[in-house]
């Protein structure tokens, strides 16, 4: 019986994956073939879904992007034996783009079955738990710092500093909360990640909870992602019933259980203080610190918070041990990053590589430039709130140090390409726009100043005394930064400086 992998991954389904899977069954089927069909995560090369493997004596064999109506003339070409078609790709570790990738935290996306543990195992699931398991709490924690991983929600805090901070406080209940609130624009790698490979968030929030000494997990998720709600929903049943979790993890004598709470579709929920008062019951607003989350989080119990790409690398730094870590990267910001292409380029995806590949590398080279073949204008990194960067500054190193340098922010990894159409007044009106819908409402410079803020933008625009417009702006920019209660309201100015440094002609200025 020959194995052919569809993926499941929401992307991938968007564009007819399930129509392929179900017809290479089917048609195979009336040619006298058996097929076992496997459901997988995305590789992450987008612009090739539905991507479709075979595996065969040689390897993987991809052909992409394949539609239903490709199907019979794929298996007449020998789609079961991994035959030649003008689809083929070849042997899928050998495409280009994944073959120069550095994966760690994707190392298992697109390659197991998001729901089988035996497979998971196979390709070394379970490891960094074991591990953990044989060290004291202390030990485990010194090796998530050694290891030098940083939060990749956006702060960039490092995780070992949190995780101890939550070990030494004083409390007989503590918790782990994984944060899924994925909201950013242009991003969707923990989504992919809890669709592809649910088990290592899994064993990740399990090895924070065996080194905190916290026996209750929760992932806070939003509600725009059903598959991966679903996916995880399933994969924590299965890890139940493997005895990964429950009241004796692995036969350890420790205990450890996950829920899965969704969201409600706030964006500032992303915010972990808010995010705890949702998990709370309550509104999403944004709590002011101190007390930080470490030592007051939910129900006033030391938290955990770590997003999923930073609870998912875990598993791995235990396994191949800090110092493996720590080789991958550049100055204080180690190991890999999982970018995400997205907006005006020709392929979109996942890259995951070690920090200092420069984002020219990232939407040149691997992103091939725009979809539309004009020139690149403008970048994003970071979300909706980072500053957005010319063509003649994509030479900067993506790491968190050299992006701050810069007066950007590296974020939750997201790259967003904009060709020379885009109106740049137009996008720094947008991010006070976004803000004031957004906007819990708890302080009154995130609340108030987004909604004068795209007012002032709209005269600048307009011509209306715009010299004395641009100096308010300017002090609005600054009181937001300053006086916000959280990164929401502070964040915001980072994109509107950055399109009035940059072309200020946009705004009825000069060149």
């Amino acid at each position: 019986m020959t194995v052919v992998l569809v993926p499941g991954d929401s992307a991938a389904r968007s564009v007819g994956a399930d129509d392929v899977a179900a017809l290479i069954v089917a048609s195979a089927a009336t040619r006298g073939d058996e097929v076992d069909l496997v459901r997988n995560g995305s590789r992450g090369l987008l612009w090739l879904e539905p991507m479709v493997e075979v595996v065969t004596a040689e390897g993987r064999i991809a052909y992409g992007p394949v539609t239903a109506s490709d199907v019979d003339s794929l298996l007449d070409a020998g789609l079961l034996l991994g035959g030649d078609h003008p689809l083929c790709l070849g042997r899928t570790d050998d495409i280009p783009w994944l073959a120069r990738q550095e994966r760690v935290t994707f190392a298992r996306v697109g390659v197991v079955d998001p729901l089988d543990p035996v497979d998971y195992e196979r390709h070394g699931g379970l490891v960094g738990l074991r591990r953990a398991l044989t060290l004291t709490r202390d030990e485990v924690v010194s090796e998530v710092f050694a290891s030098g991983l940083r939060g990749r929600g956006g702060a960039g805090f490092p995780a070992g500093i949190k995780w101890r901070t939550v070990l030494e406080a004083d409390g007989d209940l503590k918790y782990v909360c994984c944060n899924a609130d994925e909201g950013d624009s242009g991003t969707f790698a923990d989504r992919m990640l809890i669709e592809g490979d649910p088990f290592t968030l899994i064993e990740g929030m399990t090895i924070a909870g065996i080194a905190v000494g916290a026996e209750v997990g929760f992932v806070y998720l939003r509600s725009e992602y059903p598959d991966a709600i679903a996916t995880l929903d399933a994969a924590l049943m299965r890890a139940r019933e493997a005895g990964w979790l429950g009241a004796d993890v692995l036969g350890s004598g420790q205990a450890f259980d996950i829920t899965v709470r969704v969201g409600a579709g706030s964006y500032v929920c992303g915010e972990e203080t808010a995010m705890l008062e949702s998990l709370e019951g309550k509104r999403g607003m944004v709590r002011p610190k101190p007390p930080v989350p470490a030592l007051s989080g939910l129900f006033g119990r030391p938290t955990v918070i770590n997003n999923v790409l930073t609870l998912a690398t875990v598993p791995m730094v235990l396994a191949d041990g800090a110092a493996a870590y720590q080789q991958l990267g550049v100055g204080r910001s180690r190991g890999t990053q999982v970018f995400q292409l997205a907006g005006n380029v020709a392929r979109g995806g996942i890259v995951e590589t070690a920090f200092g590949i420069t984002l020219d590398t990232l939407v040149n080279d691997f992103g091939g430039g725009t979809r539309s073949g004009r020139p690149v204008r403008a970048v994003q990194v970071g979300g909706p709130l980072g500053a957005y960067l010319p063509p003649d500054a994509l030479d900067i190193g993506m790491d968190y140090e050299e992006l701050a340098a810069a007066g950007g922010m590296l974020g939750h990894g997201g790259v967003v390409v904009f060709d020379d159409r885009v109106d740049m007044a137009q996008q720094a009106r947008f991010a006070m726009e976004f803000c004031a819908v957004e906007s819990c409402g708890k302080c009154t410079p995130c609340r108030v100043g987004a909604v004068r803020g795209v007012e002032v933008i709209d005269r600048v625009i307009a011509g209306v005394e715009r010299e004395a417009n641009l100096v308010l702006l300017g002090d609005l920019c600054d009181l937001m930064t300053d006086g916000s209660l959280c990164a929401m309201g502070g964040l915001t100015p980072l994109p509107v400086r950055s399109a009035l440094a940059h072309w200020p002609q946009d705004f009825g200025g000069t060149t």
